[in-house]
């Protein structure tokens, strides 16, 4: 045990401890003596304590017998997900939350975790060999499809598009063709292009239709961000104060609690999808240029973790979880920039969250775990019909 300790990667600890000395005390700047969020802070502390324990438990599980199984706790995360869509409480306009005493529980937060295991899982089993189109890439494409889809429906579209994220992630490290991959890419930037052309020159068409199939509010997240000059004050109220605050903090910010914006509550939810104005206001750009850092570090670790494994399923697992996060970091403060549309994703570490947080934690965790147990020469899973070896190519 003395020995796995000694293992553990300090860098990120310290990286983790500093997040959370953030977290805490810019959640507490921005609600500290406003009704139903005092206190926000303390349960904050909460969430960590909790956050804690599972990046412990998880450092010290094996995370090769998460990937054996991984399968399995693929089919019970849809599960879960289409109980929720019938049965799930709606908050903040989507319907994917479950609810028990105190405390919710946001399934779609889950479900990232559980499909970078899965796909792990699945391309651990290549044995290094070339990802063929219709056998391994389009049947990877549709077991992420199929939790997106379910997810879109619970009106969740910022951990909708993470699924999509992780899975281009993977199948970018899966050995997967150049040709395929400049196929998918040029297919991709088409297919965003003509998505963004269209909204442009059709919007009061697609207004129409989202109006009647209920999903009007993606036309307040989307219209600022492509058409500003028709998005009502409604629509453009947030990031449109967003940006406001984070110019007004200038260099050096306005000062710790005193953030012009987000004291008077111009901007929403500062203490969580908003969390980053609050930084950025009231520490400038030094500041936010940290937070940034802090993150740049992050990842530099995961990746030279990735690197040292000699397991097939570290490496997979690392990726997973970085492309996940950096899309988290990318979306989140590239939407108060104006470089992406408003989809309430949560800034990993420090907006206040329980699932999110747990989620992430909980994630590195397993890269810890990596670190611990993916050093040793490897060992091949037993071989199982759950994921049947491919024979190796010549």
């Amino acid at each position: 045990m003395l020995q796995k300790i000694k293992k553990i990667d300090g860098v990120i600890v310290i990286i983790l401890v500093l997040l959370m000395v953030v977290s805490i005390f810019s959640i507490y700047s921005v609600t500290h003596g406003r009704e139903k969020l005092d206190g926000a802070h303390l349960r904050m502390i909460k969430f960590y304590v909790l956050g804690i324990i599972a990046f412990v438990g998880l450092t010290f599980v094996d995370y090769r017998i998460l990937v054996k199984y991984a399968l399995y706790i693929y089919i019970t995360g849809i599960g879960i997900l289409v109980l929720v869509s019938f049965v799930g409480a709606e908050q903040n306009g989507a319907q994917g939350w479950i609810k028990f005493g105190g405390f919710s529980l946001q399934p779609a937060e889950l479900f990232k975790l559980i499909l970078i295991l899965f796909l792990a899982a699945v391309l651990v089993r290549k044995n290094r060999n070339k990802l063929r189109f219709w056998s391994d890439v389009v049947p990877l494409g549709l077991l992420t499809l199929l939790p997106f889809m379910i997810v879109i429906s619970q009106n969740d579209l910022g951990n909708a598009l993470s699924y999509l994220v992780i899975l281009v992630g993977l199948l970018w490290i899966g050995n997967i063709k150049f040709s395929h991959a400049l196929i998918g890419l040029l297919v991709i930037a088409s297919a965003a292009t003509a998505g963004i052309m269209s909204y442009i020159h059709y919007h009061d068409e697609i207004k129409g239709f989202l109006d009647d199939i209920g999903r009007s509010h993606w036309i307040e997240r989307f219209d600022p961000w492509l058409v500003p000059d028709k998005a009502t004050a409604k629509a453009s109220y947030h990031t449109k104060n967003a940006k406001l605050a984070i110019a007004s903090g200038g260099m050096s910010g306005e000062g710790y609690m005193q953030g012009t914006s987000v004291q008077t509550d111009r901007v929403p939810y500062t203490y969580s999808d908003s969390i980053f104005v609050a930084i950025a206001e009231e520490f400038g750009f030094v500041g936010s240029a940290l937070l940034l850092l802090l993150y740049f570090i992050l990842i530099h670790r995961m990746i030279l973790i990735a690197l040292e494994c000699k397991d097939r399923g570290g490496p997979f697992l690392i990726v997973g979880i970085v492309a996940m996060m950096l899309y988290q970091i990318f979306e989140n403060i590239g939407a108060f920039i104006g470089l992406m549309p408003l989809t309430g994703i949560t800034l990993p570490f420090v907006s206040y969250g329980g699932t999110s947080l747990m989620i992430n934690m909980a994630s590195i965790g397993l890269v810890m775990s990596v670190r611990l147990h993916g050093q040793d020469i490897e060992e091949d899973l037993p071989t199982s019909t759950l994921y049947p070896s491919p024979a190796k190519q010549g």
